[in-house]
């Protein structure tokens, strides 16, 4: 019953739980944020890809 015990108290890997969990939340905002601004950006780039080639 010791080993139960000592295995509950254990909170080693707590840390890198929570990096996960903060990793994850940040991919969430990057890719909410790239989808909102996702056609502004397209079409700010194939403005600048007509200026290049001269269209």
């Amino acid at each position: 019953m010791g080993w139960l015990r000592k295995f509950w108290k254990d909170e080693s890997g707590q840390g890198m739980a929570e990096y996960g969990l903060i990793l994850a939340l940040v991919a969430i905002v990057v890719i909410g944020a790239l989808t909102l601004l996702g056609g502004g950006l397209n079409n700010i780039f194939q403005r600048i890809a007509q200026t290049i080639s001269g269209q």
